[in-house]
């Protein structure tokens, strides 16, 4: 994960539209780090002791890691890997990682009416802010969507990033109402789908698959053997397929050379990112980029 965010000018045409994206972004806040970025605008900066309200809500979806969070409706609270946290205009909040684990975040700031309708529904409550949605690669493909596509501003994107925000909101309501019922599925299930989360989430890194498994807390052999059992082939070429797919992505945008996406996806030599690219797809990366731009 590489650490990104961003904030957005609204015009009346997107305000138009219902549902209007403010801001987005992605962090990896290390153990003991501090947090947050001091970077981030004035009226979005915050401290654990005097807290935060925003005019706007946000969805900030916790892929690693745990934490703790406080609203003036819910008090201090715990919050694992796989949850989902909503934010509420002019609700008074605050969260951090733990010291000793730190965590990944995504998180999309917006407001509209349709938004405001979902609430009035009661479809999301401002005394549940905490969403226990789970390790689900739907909400990391949606949210590298939103990222990608505020990343261009590409003309009209607003309307498509306001329409995978509503596809984000879907998931986290139907995964709230499936939670009771996958409580009580197979533990060494709900560890593979964080392990594919985490490879997910780290797909620009380098990282062992001993690594991941010491995360899990269960031995190199127990999660190899499981991760194959469970996805049909080995993690390592489960994390490869990961890269490959980045890959695809990244070259849709023609600003970037190869060897820049070779080594923004952690390949030491761009030779071998090629060659490994040619084997997986049956294209070499020059290959996929013409093609793709002659498709479109």
């Amino acid at each position: 994960m590489k650490n990104y965010y961003q904030y957005f000018p609204v015009s009346d045409e997107d305000e138009g539209w219902g549902l209007s994206i403010l801001n987005t972004g992605c962090t990896r806040i290390e153990a003991n780090q501090p947090y947050p970025h001091q970077q981030h605008p004035e009226h979005h900066y915050f401290s654990w002791e005097k807290g935060r309200s925003l005019q706007e809500y946000q969805l900030i979806y916790i892929a690693a890691g745990e934490g703790a969070f406080e609203s003036t409706t819910l008090p201090l609270t715990p919050v694992a890997a796989g949850t989902a946290i909503l934010l509420f205009p002019g609700e008074w909040h605050r969260f951090k990682p733990s010291s000793a684990t730190g965590w990944d975040e995504y998180w999309v700031g917006f407001r509209g009416p349709v938004m405001d309708n979902l609430i009035r529904r009661r479809f999301f409550q401002r005394q549940a802010p905490l969403l226990p949605v789970g390790f689900r690669q739907e909400m990391i493909n949606l949210l590298d969507e939103i990222i990608m596509h505020t990343k261009k501003e590409e003309p009209g994107y607003q309307p498509v990033v306001a329409g995978a925000v509503l596809h984000l909101l879907g998931l986290v309501h139907a995964a709230t109402r499936q939670q009771p019922f996958e409580e009580n599925t197979d533990k060494a299930a709900q560890l593979m789908k964080e392990a594919m989360l985490l490879l997910r989430a780290r797909v620009e890194e380098r990282i062992s698959m001993e690594t991941v498994a010491t995360t899990l807390h269960v031995s190199y052999a127990w999660f190899r053997k499981t991760f194959r059992e469970y996805t049909g082939m080995p993690p390592r070429q489960y994390f490869i397929q990961l890269k490959i797919e980045k890959a695809r992505l990244l070259l849709n945008d023609t600003n970037r050379s190869v060897k820049e996406i070779a080594y923004e996806l952690n390949f030491d030599y761009p030779n071998h990112f090629s060659k490994l690219f040619k084997a997986k797809t049956g294209l070499s990366p020059e290959q996929y980029r013409k093609k793709y731009v002659q498709q479109n």
